[in-house]
């Protein structure tokens, strides 16, 4: 099974394949999309504000609530290593059906549980089907658009789904009101169907797939880290996940603990600060029509680091410092995401599943080490949070510019 595996031009396939979908349409693909993107954001984020509530239900210690959501981001993980290469062999459609079907099963399950060891089983299946979702949405793009078009779509599709976490955890706060924590696991189930909806319409965009047995198939995670400039872009861009999920995992506690606000309150200003997720990769797409790429990823990591400085000085006055503190990295966070699959996908011609799987995993697994970290409770949450920032600010814009000398890299220099 031999394949080209680097690029470093934009030969791409000439066709856009979005006119081919008979159903969706160019507009609806792009719906499609974006709601599987926002797959993860919305199993994790709609139930954050319910976490507290959760641990007093179950009268159990923080830490076993907290691993219902360490166990999904884990079990994501794995399953998109495993959906990515299957996408890549029998098609995106199939995987999409197979997986989401799945995560609607698994959502009413962790709706049903009886006790916490209950629901950590059922959302480690629910985040097996999520996995399929995530880890097929980025190769539908990469089959589907080519060149500058291609950067614009993942930027509006992620910025639509950004709006997620802004929204999830107003809901999931609402819903408390009106409901238990259950009624947020009936919710995601519902989000399941309507993308099972999606993927019944959804046309097959994979034009050629992978021969060879199903070894040979998930061997293709390998062909793809054996690229060098693939793997150095992996590593340097899914380290900042460490900090954007240590705050997103903590947020709860240090903003209705540490602050002393409530649940509804909390979600306010998750909610403003996940509008900087969604403003980020609309400012790099402004900004990327007048700089360079790379001097914009550059600037990136170094705002990620001063937020971290701003966090660490003042975040600790007042829930509004601390939000607007933070508020600099999420922008940037989110904005730096745009170009980074893009050049990741740039070094990649075939393989798009099991390279889209790789981004996927290796994100949730560094935000898995952040949300550990957080999770030990190693002085003040706040404090800890600006520190992380300001340390991966500065390693991975160190690692940034060194990677910026390599020819091979010759996307990252346009």
């Amino acid at each position: 099974m031999k394949r080209l595996n680097t690029i470093n031009s934009e030969s791409l396939p000439p066709e856009d394949a979005s006119q081919r979908q008979k159903y969706l349409g160019t507009k609806g693909l792009i719906v499609f999309l974006a709601l599987l993107s926002a797959f993860v954001p919305l199993s994790v984020d709609i139930y954050l504000p319910a976490l507290p509530t959760m641990t007093r239900y179950f009268q159990v210690a923080e830490y076993k609530t907290n691993l219902t959501l360490i166990l999904f981001l884990v079990f994501y993980s794995l399953a998109t290593l495993v959906w990515g290469p299957l996408s890549d062999k029998y098609g995106r459609r199939r995987v999409l059906l197979m997986g989401l079907t799945g995560y609607v099963i698994a959502g009413v399950l962790c709706a049903l549980s009886l006790n916490i060891y209950e629901l950590m089983l059922f959302r480690a299946l629910q985040a097996v089907g999520a996995g399929a979702a995530t880890a097929v949405a980025t190769a539908i793009v990469r089959d589907t658009y080519q060149g500058r078009k291609r950067e614009k779509i993942l930027a509006l599709v992620q910025s639509m789904a950004v709006i997620s976490p802004a929204l999830a955890p107003v809901i999931g706060a609402l819903m408390l009101t009106l409901t238990s924590w259950r009624g947020v696991f009936v919710v995601q189930a519902i989000l399941g169907v309507a993308a099972v909806a999606g993927a019944i319409a959804f046309q097959e965009t994979l034009k050629t797939r992978g021969s060879g047995n199903l070894l040979q198939t998930f061997g293709r995670l390998g062909v793809v880290l054996k690229n060098p400039g693939f793997t150095s872009l992996l590593v340097i861009f899914s380290m900042l996940s460490i900090a954007t999920l240590a705050f997103i995992s903590s947020s709860s506690y240090t903003y209705q603990e540490t602050f002393h606000q409530s649940s509804q309150v909390y979600s306010y200003y998750f909610a403003f600060n996940a509008m900087g997720y969604l403003a980020g990769p609309f400012v790099y797409l402004r900004l990327s029509a007048r700089f360079r790429r790379g001097a914009i990823v550059t600037v990136c990591f170094a705002v990620v680091a001063l937020s971290g400085i701003l966090i660490f000085g003042v975040g600790q006055s007042s829930p509004w410092a601390f939000t607007l503190a933070v508020l600099p990295a999420s922008v940037v966070g989110s904005g730096i995401r745009p170009p980074a699959t893009y050049l990741m996908l740039q070094q990649q011609r075939e393989d798009a599943g099991s390279a889209s799987a790789l981004m996927s995993s290796s994100q949730m697994v560094m935000g898995t080490v952040g949300m550990i970290i957080i999770s030990f409770r190693i002085g003040n949450p706040v404090l800890l949070i600006g520190v992380l920032n300001v340390a991966i600010g500065l390693v991975c814009g160190g690692l940034w510019l060194g990677m910026t000398r390599w020819p091979l890299l010759r996307a990252v220099r346009d």
